[in-house]
């Protein structure tokens, strides 16, 4: 016996137009979304400028001040380290 197989191609067959119709409205849907993106950075950038040009102190100062206060802090806790420490061992605190 002796069988022949013929394999039968198959094809897909594609609607072109519902292809066309998904890559449209998915277009138009990135347009819109990068829209309301974008709407919505400037409405929060908008936001945040006016809040700080309202701010009594200047954000760059309050750091400056903060840093001053972080700093003056360190130095006291250092020297009561030290006079801490120079009690402890007898010597005279400063």
């Amino acid at each position: 016996m002796n069988h022949h197989h013929h394999q039968s191609q198959r094809t897909i067959e594609i609607d072109t137009r519902l292809v066309t119709t998904g890559a449209v409205l998915t277009a138009v849907g990135a347009i819109v979304a990068c829209s309301g993106m974008a709407i919505a950075a400037f409405a929060v950038l908008t936001a945040g400028r006016r809040m700080i040009r309202d701010m009594d102190v200047p954000p760059a100062q309050q750091a400056a001040m903060k840093w001053q206060q972080a700093k003056d802090a360190s130095r006291a806790g250092m020297q009561a380290w030290q006079s801490a420490s120079g009690a402890q061992n007898g010597a005279p605190a400063r």
